[in-house]
C-alpha cells in the first residue's frame, strides 16, 4: 500500500515534537546578536568543532600529470594533499591570454546517486563516457566548468570524498569498475551506483564511530582546495567564488559561510529548513554528507548560510523539485533575506525560484554566471 502519513508513520509525532519550534537559539535574528562579524566568528568557531575533524596542516605537494589544450583554456590534471593522508584529483582549468591575476571559481560537482565520476560532470573530458553526456541534461546539456574557464575565470574541481577516483572499491571488484572503460556498459554503472547508494549509510555511521563527521571532510578538503588555489599564479586571491548543484550546492553553501576568501557563492538546488524537511522529505535528501551532529538544536540550515553575510549569496531553487518542501525553501530565502538586511547587507543575498525540477537549467545558469560576474 501507498504510504499515505509521514516517512517514519507511528515514529514522527516523537521525533518531531524534539524539533526546536520558534527562532533558534544561535540564529542571527535573536536581538541579542547586533555584530554579524562578532556572531560569525562564534558561529565558525562552533561549527569547526562539532565536525569534529582538525587534521593537521601540510604542504599541498601538488603535482600537475596532464596538461590538455582545450581551445579557450588548458586543462590541467592535478593531485594535491588536503591532509597528510588525503591526496585529491582535480582539474584546474586556466584561460589562455591571461593579463594579470584572475578571478577564480571553485566549481563543487553533484551527488545524484552517481558515484563512478565526479568531476567529470561539470568538466568535459575527451573521450568521455556516454552516461556522462547524459548526465549533463541536468546542467542544460553544459559542462558549467569548462563554461566559466571560457568566460575568464581559473576553475578548480575535484572528486569528492567517496566520488570518482575516491570511490569505494572493494577486494575482489571487476576491472571495468576499476578501470572506468568507456565500454562499461549501463546495467554495470547501474550496479555500482546501487552499491554505492547502499553502502553510503554504512561509510556515515563507521566515519561517526571513528569520531568523526562526513561533512568535516567535506569541508576541510573544499576549504583546503581554496588554499591551494590561492596559491596558482594565476588567481587574484580577492576573487573567488563558489557553485554547485546539489550536494555541490551544500558544499557551496558551507564553503561560502566557513570561509571568507568566498566572495560570492551559488547555491543551486540545496536550500532547506531541516525541521521542514522531517515529514516527507528526508529519504532522499538529508544524508550523511548533510548531518553536523549537535548543531540543529542551535541553527537551522539557512542560519548555517547565513554566515555568508554580508559576502553574496545567491540561492537557486526549483519549485518543482522533490527533494525539498516548497515552504521550508521560501522560509529559508526570507530568513536570509532578514539576516542580510540586519547585517547591512539587503541585496547581497538574492533566493530565486524557477518553476523546475531538482537541476540547474540554463536560465538558472544565466543569471548564476551574472551574479559571479557581477561580485567576483
Amino acid at each position: 500500500m501507498a504510504a499515505t502519513g509521514p516517512s517514519l508513520g507511528s515514529l514522527y509525532p516523537f521525533i518531531a515534537s524534539q524539533a526546536v519550534t520558534g527562532e533558534y537559539a544561535h540564529s542571527f535574528l535573536q536581538p541579542r546578536f547586533t555584530d554579524v562579524h562578532a556572531w560569525r566568528e562564534e558561529m565558525r568557531a562552533k561549527i569547526l568543532g562539532l565536525l569534529n575533524y582538525n587534521p593537521p596542516v601540510c604542504p599541498h605537494d601538488a603535482e600537475t600529470v596532464e596538461r590538455v589544450d582545450c581551445g579557450e583554456f588548458i586543462r590541467e590534471k592535478i593531485y594535491f594533499n588536503t591532509t597528510p593522508h588525503i591526496r585529491v584529483p582535480a582539474f584546474v582549468l586556466v584561460p589562455k591570454n591571461l593579463k594579470g591575476r584572475a578571478p577564480a571559481i571553485v566549481a563543487l560537482h553533484d551527488h545524484g546517486g552517481f558515484y563512478l565520476w565526479g568531476k567529470e560532470k561539470i568538466v568535459a573530458v575527451e573521450p568521455q563516457h556516454e552516461k556522462l553526456k547524459t548526465w549533463r541534461d541536468g546542467y542544460g546539456g553544459r559542462s558549467i566548468a569548462d563554461d566559466l574557464a571560457r568566460d575568464g575565470y581559473v576553475v578548480i574541481v575535484i572528486d569528492m570524498f567517496y566520488w570518482g577516483e575516491r570511490r569505494m572499491l572493494l577486494d575482489g571488484d571487476a576491472a571495468d569498475w576499476r578501470e572506468r572503460p568507456l565500454t562499461l556498459t549501463s546495467e554495470r554503472i547501474q550496479e555500482f551506483n546501487a552499491r554505492s547508494g547502499q553502502n553510503e549509510q554504512l561509510v556515515g555511521r563507521t566515519i561517526l564511530c571513528a569520531g568523526f563527521t562526513w561533512p568535516g571532510v567535506i569541508i576541510y578538503d573544499d576549504m583546503r582546495t581554496v588554499d591551494y588555489l590561492v596559491t596558482r599564479p594565476e588567481v587574484d586571491p580577492d576573487r573567488i567564488g563558489a557553485v554547485g548543484l546539489s550536494v555541490g550546492g551544500l558544499r557551496t553553501c558551507y564553503l561560502t559561510a566557513l570561509d571568507e576568501r568566498i566572495k560570492a557563492g551559488v547555491v543551486v538546488g540545496w536550500m532547506a529548513s531541516f525541521r521542514r524537511q522531517l515529514e516527507h522529505h528526508m529519504p532522499h535528501s538529508v544524508g550523511f554528507t548533510k548531518i553536523i551532529p549537535g548543531l540543529y538544536k542551535e541553527m537551522d540550515y539557512p542560519d548555517m548560510a547565513a554566515l555568508a553575510a554580508p559576502r553574496a549569496l545567491l540561492a537557486i531553487n526549483g519549485s518543482q523539485d522533490k527533494l525539498f518542501e516548497l515552504t521550508g525553501v521560501k522560509e529559508c530565502f526570507a530568513k536570509l533575506e532578514q539576516v542580510y538586511a540586519k547585517a547591512g547587507a539587503p541585496g547581497k543575498f538574492k533566493g530565486s525560484l524557477y518553476d523546475a525540477p531538482h537541476e540547474f537549467n540554463l536560465e538558472m545558469q544565466r543569471e548564476a554566471w551574472a551574479w559571479l560576474k557581477r561580485y567576483v
